[in-house]
């Protein structure tokens, strides 16, 4: 009932401190991000569409809030003054920020180049010392690849394109990094060993920036006939939230059906609809091969 409404939610990021959960909305035409904040008695506050979001012109998702908290970055088709072809138009994809205030949110600023570029970028994810890691669209959407900047004097230097133990197939997109850069999460299909259409895979990296090859993340991560395409890790390492589009099992169904069953039925998770979903992260390091 608070994140888990029916729409099709999905992209999870989180303060440090674990106080405020942003996570995205897509809704036909409309996508947003939204907020909610913890208060002292542990109540969460109904989700709120975030002031940086509000914009009904431009769509805005995948929000990622940097290690140290100052910056939050995010997808947004955002431009100046935009003409009526750019209204609500997925081909302007950039990487966008607000920093942190001691009111909130600052005002949105484009990250520009060499980060943006004419191709779609999207999906931001920061390390602690840095490196910002992202997707790029290519050939018009029909291929995308993580790729990795550098920060130099507080400057991100020219991306570059991670090799095939990350990029192992044409598509592979929404990547988290770990903060400490030991780990990448990531998302593709088309794979021998892959679960369902689109699923989780985790890729190691050790201290001479070697990486381990993308290794399935396996069931109840990922699911046959769903798609899986945002992971996120809490800041303090406990906890592994994902979004998937995991069908209801027919057998759990009533042998008789009312109106307001199905009212509540939409809200219920496992319908098909893309939601956000939660899990002890404890199980990654099993994964982590030796030498990595």
């Amino acid at each position: 009932g608070l994140i888990t409404t029916g729409m099709y939610t999905r992209d999870v990021a989180m303060t440090p401190d674990g106080s405020e959960l942003y996570f995205g909305i897509l809704l036909g035409t409309l996508a947003a991000i939204v907020e909610t904040h913890r208060g002292d008695d542990g109540i969460w506050t109904e989700p709120e569409v975030a002031p940086f979001s509000m914009d009904s012109r431009f769509f805005n998702l995948e929000p990622h809030i940097s290690p140290d908290g100052s910056k939050l970055l995010y997808l947004s088709t955002r431009v100046d003054n935009p003409g009526p072809d750019e209204v609500r138009n997925w081909s302007n994809q950039d990487i966008w920020v607000v920093d942190r205030m001691d009111d909130g949110w600052g005002e949105p600023y484009n990250l520009g180049a060499p980060i943006n570029s004419e191709e779609a970028e999207f999906f931001p994810s920061m390390t602690l010392d840095g490196p910002l890691y992202f997707t790029r669209g290519m050939n018009e959407g029909q291929e995308s690849y993580i790729f990795r900047s550098w920060l130099v004097d507080g400057q991100y230097q020219e991306p570059e394109r991670l090799g095939p133990e990350v990029n192992s197939t044409p598509n592979q997109f929404n990547a988290f990094i770990a903060p400490d850069e030991s780990y990448l999460i990531l998302c593709t299909g088309a794979r021998d060993d892959t679960v369902g259409g689109t699923d989780y895979y985790i890729v190691f990296r050790n201290e001479n920036d070697q990486w381990s090859g993308p290794i399935n993340m396996g069931e109840p991560v990922n699911s046959a006939l769903a798609g899986e395409f945002s992971p996120y890790v809490s800041p303090d390492g406990r906890f592994f939230f994902f979004m998937s589009t995991r069908p209801f099992d027919a057998q759990n169904l009533p042998d008789t059906l009312t109106w307001a069953y199905l009212k509540g039925f939409r809200q219920m998770p496992e319908t098909g609809n893309a939601g956000i979903y939660w899990m002890d992260a404890g199980f990654i390091e099993d994964l982590r091969p030796q030498g990595f």
